[in-house]
């Protein structure tokens, strides 16, 4: 037995029996205050049974970018199970700060995909007391995060009301108030709060107001509408019959009594069989026209590249011979911007202490209210640079770039923001650890409609 720093040995008792402390047969339960992040894949299941090796593929890549930046916020992911990752931070505003960096990252990664094919993660986090056990943690605390996750929408973060009292007068974000949340197998309600807008990473998806969490409130609400429903639905019923039955003993009462009631239909050229598989016939070409034509309007997407994509990156198919087997149904065209076209020119990497200042050419493509770019920077090492971002009708302009090695690893994030004005793109921003970025981009004349 150890007591202030001072080991107190028993005498054994040879005729007692040794009995166990509590220590002795099980280990001490350990507990701390940690901040849970805990996400999720949307879709996970349509997508893998969609394209099970692409699905894979990407939600690889995925992870290591998202490996990569729980690190860089000096976070440790505990446990992953199938599309599930659980992170821990010891602070709040660390783990909002990745929470909202993985999102801007995966967003450029998503952009380079069909809408389809895209992996978007939900993101929920807490802070709370947790019990640790070997390098795993279990408890509320946990379990918090997880029910968060699923409230977020595709894309999207949502935290409790304790991380919120943290970070709200540390970081540039815009919060949206679910208020108080029931959640499931959670006995207490949890203040629940979206992330609307980070600040260099532009806006990202929010519940509809009423969808997060689960509510007693809102289950009475489905359940008095289901029985007001029901009720006007039989009283409706039986009001239609009356009439009915009303309707035939009018007929049967005006009708002379030497005519008996003929027995069968007259005979007609249409008949309603031949009429019922007329409407069948043309009712079965509508769809494949409409898939034709939805087909067709998969073509070139708004976010495709300006350069191709490395060898085994995904490319959105172009099923171009399947739309025009439908000569007959005009696809849709894709919705076009005032800005369209090519941009290209310099991009420069401000002066450090250790990098001079580098510039070099690349270019990237304006479809309606997206620009997106990818190019490689170092060749030898297959390091490829991802552009994506926002263009505004009123010519404001968003940009975030990352680049990454082949297997995924993420390398560089940078942020820019400027203006698209007479055909030129002017946008200033910085890397993550301060070194300034510039572009000046002009619309290319062959792209200029």
């Amino acid at each position: 037995m150890q007591d202030g720093g001072a080991i107190i040995r028993r005498k054994s008792n040879p005729g007692a029996t040794h009995m166990p402390d509590a220590g002795e047969s099980s280990g001490v339960l350990e507990r701390k205050l940690a901040t849970i992040l805990s996400a999720d894949v949307a879709g996970y299941s349509r997508l893998m049974g969609e394209d099970e090796e692409q699905t894979l593929k990407t939600f690889r890549g995925h992870k290591k970018v998202f490996e990569s930046l729980v690190a860089m916020h000096r976070g440790r992911i505990f446990n992953t199970a199938g599309d599930a990752i659980l992170a821990e931070f010891s602070s709040a505003v660390e783990a909002v700060r990745c929470a909202t960096d993985i999102q801007a990252a995966l967003r450029t990664r998503n952009d380079q995909l069909a809408p389809s094919r895209q992996v978007r993660f939900r993101i929920g986090i807490n802070l709370g007391d947790v019990m640790v056990q070997g390098g795993d943690l279990m408890g509320d605390g946990v379990n918090v995060a997880a029910r968060l996750q699923t409230a977020a929408e595709p894309g999207g973060i949502c935290i409790s009301g304790s991380v919120h009292d943290q970070i709200r007068n540390k970081l540039s974000l815009s919060f949206q108030s679910h208020g108080e949340q029931n959640f499931k197998n959670i006995q207490q309600p949890v203040r629940t709060f979206s992330i609307v807008e980070a600040e260099g990473h532009g806006a990202l998806p929010i519940p509809k107001p009423g969808s997060a969490g689960n509510t007693p409130a809102k289950w009475i609400a489905a359940g008095l509408l289901f029985l007001l429903l029901a009720g006007g639905s039989y009283w409706a019923y039986t009001a239609m019959e009356r009439k009915k039955a009303e309707n035939v003993r009018a007929i049967a009462a005006a009708a002379p009594p030497e005519l008996p009631a003929p027995t069968s239909a007259p005979p007609a050229t249409a008949t309603p069989e031949t009429a019922k598989a007329s409407v069948e016939k043309s009712g079965a070409e509508q769809p494949v026209r409409t898939a034709n034509a939805a087909r067709a309007a998969d073509g070139p997407e708004a976010g495709t590249a300006a350069a191709p994509r490395p060898s085994g990156a995904h490319a959105p198919s172009r099923p171009s011979a399947v739309a025009a087997a439908a000569p007959a149904a005009a696809a849709p065209a894709l919705s076009a911007g005032p800005f369209d076209g090519v941009y290209s020119g310099q991009i420069c990497y401000g002066k450090t202490t250790d990098e001079p200042t580098r510039c070099y050419r690349a270019e990237g493509t304006i479809r309606g209210q997206k620009i997106t770019g990818q190019w490689v920077v170092a060749p030898k090492a297959g390091i490829t640079m991802y552009l994506a971002g926002d263009v505004a009708t009123s010519g404001d302009v968003k940009i975030g770039m990352h680049s990454e090695k082949p297997d995924g690893t993420l390398l560089a994030v940078i942020d820019l923001k400027g203006t698209l004005h007479d055909d030129l793109i002017e946008a200033r921003g910085s890397f993550r650890r301060g070194r300034p970025v510039t572009l000046n981009w002009r619309k290319n004349s062959s792209a200029s409609r």
